[in-house]
């Protein structure tokens, strides 16, 4: 069996249960060594053969892992984040399934949501944003032009940008020209989750500013929308007055029985 595993944004301890697990009874393991913290590897067995991705070809790795689960030996292929980010995983199944050689996948934690921990921050807050737009500049590898940041800018919705550190002039000019005004809140987030996290604040206009500043050149997640800035509507769901399937609401509220953002009263 090969399993595809999710290693999280990078803490060693952020992988999950089951992903552990895979990692511990792997005879082989192939992991990408640019982003995948080495530390991961500590679960595996001392007899477990250990290769890095980042100085092979697809063809390499894949003659490894094909190799392996043809000899009867469990195989984890270690991607970072999830594998269904930017992971270049479906052409891995692909030519497995061409090799009818069996796999499965064990999802992780993205970098997206370290990125949010880090922020402390909420994606999705009521009368801000509803949607998150996950998505990169264009560099070797093209994105279609329908997907532009530019296109994409005029939702104001929540934006998360992956490799795109070192194009932030360019990113700035995108999101600014598609429509987020120049003060809309932004952040960028250096290595989520790791020991040497670094969570920059800012705005549009000062992303490239603020990442040369820092020196930030890659490895940072950039996050865009209003939902930094602290201001937003009372989530329906645990509201006093709010019927679900599993609380009936109440229909009068006595004066402090509300909580409203920045003016925490609880009766």
């Amino acid at each position: 069996m090969i399993t595809f595993v999710g290693a999280g944004p990078g803490a060693e301890d952020l992988i999950t249960v089951r992903g552990q697990n895979y990692l511990r009874n792997a005879d082989i393991i192939v992991y990408a060594g640019s982003l995948v913290n080495p530390k991961l590897l500590g679960y595996a067995r001392e007899s477990c053969e250990i290769y890095n991705s980042a100085t092979m070809t697809l063809e390499e790795v894949m003659t490894v892992m094909t190799a392996g689960a043809r000899a009867g030996k469990n195989v984890v292929r270690l991607h970072t984040g999830d594998t269904c980010l930017y992971g270049a995983v479906k052409e891995q199944m692909d030519w497995l399934e061409e090799e009818q050689i069996a796999y499965e996948i064990c999802p992780g934690v993205s970098s997206f949501c370290g990125a949010a921990a880090a922020l402390n921050a909420e994606y999705t807050l009521p009368g801000v944003s509803q949607s998150v737009i996950i998505t990169r500049m264009a560099g070797r590898t093209p994105v279609p032009e329908r997907e532009s940041i530019r296109g994409f800018s005029a939702h104001h919705a929540t934006m998360v940008v992956f490799l795109s550190t070192g194009m932030l002039p360019e990113l700035q000019k995108e999101l600014m020209e598609g429509g987020y005004e120049p003060d809309t809140p932004a952040a960028v987030v250096y290595k989520a989750t790791w020991p040497e996290e670094k969570v920059f604040r800012c705005t549009v206009e000062k992303l490239a500013e603020t990442a040369q500043e820092n020196g930030i050149r890659k490895t940072a997640l950039i996050v865009v929308g209003n939902v930094l800035d602290g201001e937003y509507q009372r989530s329906e769901l645990y509201h006093p007055q709010f019927t679900t399937e599993f609380r009936k609401g109440k229909e009068s509220l006595s004066e402090d029985s509300t909580r409203e953002p920045g003016n925490i009263r609880f009766r």
